[in-house]
């Protein structure tokens, strides 16, 4: 590939429309070394891999504005249709130099123990900061201003119609667009969370709280109230209501401490169970699908339980809501685990095909690669993404599949006086036997999207096709009609427009186990691309797996030492003013002052969480 990540990547928007027309031609890279079988010895056998990726299917775009307007329109400050470095974050910096403001230094630090996870009206962890203040807005280069000034002053354009967008402004504006394949976000609480903190890979990415947890309900978008003071402060709900949520939220929280309350319905469903709690019909609408975020037909009573459990805890670490995600994308997340390893050594070859792994016939054991120029790489253990083995080796495995839509429009589905909200929305199934669709919103200060723009992702266990499981979904939230169709129906007049889309299924190969593939050395070690959960914790643990059967007696992801430190081989002793280009940067403990932040991240220091 000639970007990091595999299917975890972020792209410009001419780079994703370079890698939509490569899965739609099913391109694959071409041998410069056509003999390379000549190179291996007697006493070797090979195992082929693959040499196109076979993990993307049923590509369909879809463009709802004029094309033809933007034939001779070119990217503003691109270089190439796709970089070698993909388009985000500081990677992407090197090519577009308005990237070159914004800061990728570290934004996440370890947090105090939080003495009331139920409560978010005021935080205990002052020292975490999401965002930096000051960070520049993508559209304007102006520093942002504290989102609570943001929602305090109604916006001007909330107003006003919204502004008209074309095709062609996509394309000329389309290094503002950071588009990921997989759409996740960061539970503040979750296992990738604390691992950024404890490597210090952090200080390679800064983060933006998720603002806003959505429900469909009755045919219309409606915010949930999660935290303590959003429940008391609701006008949905009626003070009965929000009693009742409050007790059942606290019972959650404590359930550990009261298991005849639940013991009784363990092997029925959660949504069954929140029936006998005496809740309304909308308060279980909404633990159900913005809060627990589970199935209604497939989630245990325990499941459910404690997911409601892990949603509560991340309320209050960061801001009101339990996720974060980085600017940039999702995309950035690997590139920050690439440019620590590279601090130290490591050495990362884009656009540079792997034809087979080389094993020892006696031992059993791998011991090198061939690439695609002939050349053998030698090592002791090898670490090999799913997608990268050929069909004779999975063809005992069965995977699952993920349906995926990526949106850009031109309003939020739920218009509020801030325009800078990221927003989720648990979709309930449209027809029985569907899954829920999870949803994204993003807008432009997550440096995903342009300016008046929103970039919205969809995300589903697979059923049928990506289109079929999801356009449903997006002509009940979305108006689909082109720039030439006239707009005879109010209620489409009201939905926001969708500007362009594409649709396509993933492969989600995280539940397979080991035995399934066939022929595999004992130190060949596979790991799965992307789930279709909302959090990160499957690659997380994944990872840490494999890095404990390879190195059992070593820390996974310690901590990296300061410069001063670094112990150098005797081959190459250290001086006074070099060698310790190579460690990474100390970086000072934020003072308090730097603790503010955008996405309703923070208020005042001592009541409000960094």
């Amino acid at each position: 590939k000639n970007y990091y990540g595999g299917n975890w990547a972020s792209f410009s928007f001419s780079g994703l429309l370079s890698w939509i027309k490569e899965k739609q031609q099913k391109t694959e890279v071409s041998d410069e070394c056509e003999d390379w079988r000549k190179l291996i010895l007697e006493n070797e056998e090979v195992i082929s891999l693959n040499n196109s990726d076979k993990t993307i299917e049923h590509v369909e775009d879809f463009c709802f504005g004029n094309q033809d307007s933007a034939e001779d329109v070119e990217e503003a400050g691109a270089l190439s249709k796709l970089p070698l470095f993909g388009s985000s974050g500081a990677q992407g910096a090197a090519q577009d130099p308005e990237k070159q403001s914004a800061p990728v230094e570290n934004t996440l630090a370890e947090p105090a123990a939080s003495s009331d996870p139920a409560s978010a009206t005021g935080g205990n962890e002052t020292e975490v900061t999401p965002e930096r203040e000051g960070s520049p807005d993508p559209a304007s280069g102006e520093p942002a201003s504290d989102v609570g000034e943001t929602e305090a002053a109604p916006s001007e354009s909330a107003a006003q119609e919204p502004k008209k967008i074309t095709y062609a402004q996509i394309v000329r504006e389309g290094r503002r667009f950071n588009i990921d394949l997989v759409s996740k976000l960061l539970y503040s609480r979750g296992l990738l969370i604390d691992l950024l903190i404890k490597s210090n890979v952090s200080r390679y990415a800064e983060f933006k709280n998720a603002t806003r947890i959505l429900a469909f309900r009755e045919g219309k978008v409606e915010q949930v109230p999660c935290s303590r003071a959003d429940v008391f402060n609701s006008k949905q709900l009626t003070m009965v209501e929000k009693r009742l949520l409050m007790k059942f939220l606290t019972f959650c929280l404590e359930y550990e401490q009261h298991p005849d309350e639940y013991q009784d319905y363990e092997n029925r469903t959660f949504a069954e169970f929140l029936g006998t709690r005496k809740l309304t019909p909308s308060l279980q609408h909404f633990i159900l699908h913005s809060i627990a975020m589970v199935s209604e037909t497939d989630c245990s009573t325990l499941d459910g339980i404690q997911a409601t459990k892990k949603f509560l805890q991340c309320l209050g670490r960061y801001g009101n809501t339990p996720f974060l995600f980085p600017l940039y994308g999702q995309g950035e997340i690997p590139q920050c685990f690439c440019r620590m390893c590279a601090v130290f050594g490591g050495i990362y070859c884009l656009r540079h095909s792997v034809q087979c792994l080389v094993v020892d016939k006696e031992s059993g054991r791998c011991k090198a690669v061939l690439d695609h120029f002939g050349q053998r790489i030698s090592a002791n253990y090898f670490v090999v993404e799913d997608s990268f083995l050929s069909e004779s080796t999975s063809k005992n495995v069965c995977y699952r599949q993920i349906s995926r839509a990526i949106l850009i429009t031109d309003q939020s589905i739920l218009k509020t006086d801030s325009e800078q909200q990221v927003s989720i929305l648990r979709m309930p199934p449209v027809d029985s036997g569907q899954p829920a669709v999870c949803i994204i919103e993003l807008c432009s200060s997550t440096m995903t999207c342009m300016k008046d723009s929103y970039l919205v992702h969809l995300t589903c266990p697979s059923s049928k096709t990506a289109r079929e499981d999801l356009e449903p979904v997006v002509q009940k939230l979305f108006s689909l009609n082109t720039e030439t169709e006239e707009e005879t129906e109010n209620e489409e007049v009201e939905k926001p427009r969708v500007l362009w889309a594409v649709y396509f299924n993933m492969r989600d190969s995280s539940g397979v186990d080991r035995s399934s593939y066939d022929r595999l050395p004992s130190n060949v070690y596979v790991c799965s691309g992307p789930d279709s959960a909302l959090g990160n914790d499957c690659a997380v643990r994944q990872a840490e797996t494999i890095f404990q059967e390879m190195f059992p007696t070593e820390e996974f992801c310690p901590p990296p030492p300061n410069p001063e430190d670094t112990v150098y081989d005797e081959e190459e002793p250290a001086s006074e003013d070099s060698g310790l280009n190579n460690a990474p940067e100390t970086k000072p403990e934020p003072s308090p002052e730097e603790g503010s932040s955008e996405g309703g991240a923070t208020g005042e220091p001592e009541s409000s969480e960094g």
